[in-house]
């Protein structure tokens, strides 16, 4: 019966019987494991991490024991006695582990009726697939005077949103040598911030470059505490911008990090033809997506840099992405070249770029990946939606790097992703001798902190 339409009816204490019984049965999923921790604030191991779970005692993921006893109080609250019933004590027996794909099946039966209270005591047996008892006890409930006759009230749905990938990358990234890092005019909470995190967790040693009285100001502000950092002098953003290129072009340093000032001041220093970082290759930037609704990270080029790129242009960009990509450690990443639709169109330049890429790829001009498009978004990363349309494609449903038309659209798709569909974006910079980590107010902590494990994985990738 449809949940909607569904009654739940109590039954009042002069109904009930002693030998009345009422069962439910539930699998449990590792959802419902993950959702009891968020509420509970349980987050011991034991239930959630499956590498420390097979050397503790059961060799497995298992579930928290008062997760399995919410079944009893589901009866007790929907079937026996049913709506009304007030819980007044619980006594269990926690009689074998339960794991993720068990069908638990809780059992009540009444073994004592107290006229004078209302009140009413349950034999509980909660028993797994096999037949195994997993939990015993007995309840003491107040069961209802007054009929309730009721539809059960449909419940919301709930996502976990989870981030898997980036908290994969943040361990890989960590288990190696912190990156020095020089970060650009971090005068704002938000860079000082970065910096301080990405130091703690062991990613990068910080050299801020600005002026070191209102660094300390700032960094007194916000209780950031950055005591152990070296502080370069420069008077002004441009100044910072030129001294923080110039550490990396010495190799004193090996990533750099945008602080509060513009993308534009940064990236104009490093661009500059004798003292710039330029190593052949033309900047471009990309965002790694950590989506909850896609099954891997998803590289999206360019959102923030090249404006409207041409053919070669793409090219350029499209390589960035591959070699980042094989740094994340895809080892052959599926490229979809984006448009508003999927087949070749002489009036959208954006579908003939995508032609003339696939077949660029073919000839060596643009390596280590698969590549096809033109693609839409939607057949780039749904194989149902591919099918639908008849597409046959290695790239179709299956998409690791999405090369976007333009900065509009690249722009809009990553802070869609973002906002709508709860994606965390760690946003890096490529073509230059060292990764450049640009960071945002709108970043989360999980975001800043990937930016940064991403420059440590290329600069560790490129030696």
């Amino acid at each position: 019966m449809d949940m909607q339409t569904e009654l739940l009816e109590n039954r009042i204490f002069a109904e009930l019987a002693l030998g009345d019984s009422a069962s439910l049965t539930r699998t449990v999923t590792m959802d419902d494991i993950a959702l009891f921790s968020v509420i509970s604030g349980d987050v011991n191991p034991a239930h959630l991490d499956k590498d420390y779970a097979a050397s503790d005692l059961f060799h497995h993921i298992i579930a928290q024991g008062v997760l399995t006893a919410g079944l009893i109080s589901a009866v007790l609250g929907t079937k026996l006695p049913g709506p009304g019933t007030i819980y007044l004590g619980q006594e269990l027996k926690f009689r074998a582990p339960v794991s993720p794909g068990d069908s638990i099946t809780a059992t009540l039966t009444i073994t004592d009726l107290q006229p004078e209270k209302h009140r009413v005591i349950l034999d509980c047996h909660c028993r797994n697939q096999d037949g195994k008892e997993v939990l015993s006890g007995t309840a003491t409930v107040q069961a209802p005077t007054e009929k309730v006759s009721r539809p059960a009230i449909a419940l919301p749905e709930v996502r976990l949103l989870r981030h898997e990938f980036l908290r994969t990358l943040l361990a890989k990234a960590t288990s190696g040598e912190k990156l020095a890092t020089a970060i650009a005019w971090p005068c704002d909470e938000t860079s000082l911030q970065a910096a301080a995190e990405a130091a703690q967790r062991g990613l990068i040693t910080p050299i801020l470059v600005g002026p070191a009285a209102l660094i300390q100001a700032k960094a007194a502000e916000y209780n950031i505490d950055i005591a152990a950092f070296r502080i370069e002098e420069a008077a002004t953003s441009a100044q910072a911008a030129s001294r923080a290129v110039a550490l990396a072009k010495s190799g004193e340093v090996r990533a750099l990090m945008k602080g509060a000032l513009h993308s534009d001041e940064l990236l104009h220093e490093v661009m500059k033809p004798e003292t710039g970082l330029r190593n052949g290759s033309r900047l471009s930037h990309v965002y790694v997506m950590d989506v909850p609704a896609y099954p891997k990270p998803l590289l999206i080029t360019d959102a923030a840099i090249n404006l409207c790129p041409n053919l070669e242009e793409k090219r350029d960009i499209l390589q960035n992405a591959i070699d980042l990509a094989k740094a994340l450690g895809i080892e052959e990443p599926r490229a979809a070249i984006l448009a508003a639709v999927e087949t070749i169109n002489p009036h959208m330049q954006a579908t003939l770029d995508a032609a003339a890429l696939c077949k660029m790829a073919d000839r060596g001009q643009i390596t280590g990946a698969i590549i096809d498009g033109p693609l839409a978004f939607d057949n780039a990363i749904s194989a149902d939606a591919a099918a639908q349309k008849h597409i046959i494609s290695p790239v179709a449903g299956q998409a690791d790097i999405l090369l976007v038309p333009d900065i509009e659209s690249g722009n809009m798709l990553a802070k869609q992703l973002s906002f709508l569909a709860n994606a965390d974006a760690a946003g890096i910079v490529l073509g230059a001798s060292v990764p450049i980590i640009l960071t945002s107010r709108a970043d989360t902590e999980r975001a800043r902190l990937a930016s940064c494990a991403i420059a440590v994985m290329l600069a560790s990738h490129h030696g």
